[in-house]
């Protein structure tokens, strides 16, 4: 009997692509990988990597969608099971990293990129798109969290978005600095204080 062979989807091929990327940009610099070497450390031939990307570039402009799009999808399927928000930030304190993403796992890498990317600024638009996503999801839990109080909270909540982001964003970088001082809670723990401080987020 022959035995059937299963190839794999362009789905599980991008999926180890990614991961292959990621081990290599972490060993070698993005700056340095090839593709050659993405592609033999996921296991594929070069012409493997050009059916699914053009160029590196695209590869990471493509690592980072996935990224927002799987933290999005993290974020709301916690959301749709806590509707409280201090439910919902102890579900995203205690969520476990290593069903993560690559770049959800490593932090340091994830900026690296966004960094390499940005440097061509004909690339920052594909940047601009995700950071407008993630404004859109945090929107999104702020407005969620407001409605599920009944209490009025911020009068802004994209504005409201854009600061609890780029606070997330100053205290990963303090993190990767200096994680002496910089628990890796103190984003969520920094949103508590603000809520209550300040009704940023209006308790239930």
């Amino acid at each position: 009997m022959s035995r059937v062979r299963t190839r794999p989807t362009r789905d599980e091929t991008c999926d180890k692509l990614f991961e292959a990327a990621a081990r290599v940009f972490e060993e070698q610099g993005i700056g340095s990988a090839s593709i050659e070497a993405i592609a033999a450390a996921a296991g594929f031939s070069r012409g493997a990597f050009y059916s699914n990307f053009k160029s590196k570039d695209e590869l990471i402009i493509g690592m980072l969608e996935d990224h927002v799009e799987q933290s999005i999808k993290r974020n709301l399927d916690l959301l749709a099971q806590h509707d409280n928000i201090d439910d919902f930030l102890d579900a995203l304190k205690n969520m476990d990293r290593s069903k993560q993403d690559p770049l959800g796992r490593a932090p340091l890498l994830h900026m690296e990129m966004i960094l390499f990317v940005a440097r061509a600024e004909k690339r920052r638009p594909e940047l601009a798109k995700r950071l407008r996503a993630r404004r859109k999801l945090v929107t999104d839990i702020v407005e969620t969290s407001l409605k599920n109080s009944g209490r009025p909270g911020a009068r802004n909540p994209g504005w409201t978005a854009a600061i609890l982001l780029a606070l997330e964003d100053g205290f990963r970088l303090h993190r990767l600095i200096d994680p002496e001082t910089t628990p890796a809670d103190s984003f969520l723990r920094a949103v508590g204080d603000l809520r209550r401080a300040m009704g940023i987020i209006a308790t239930s």
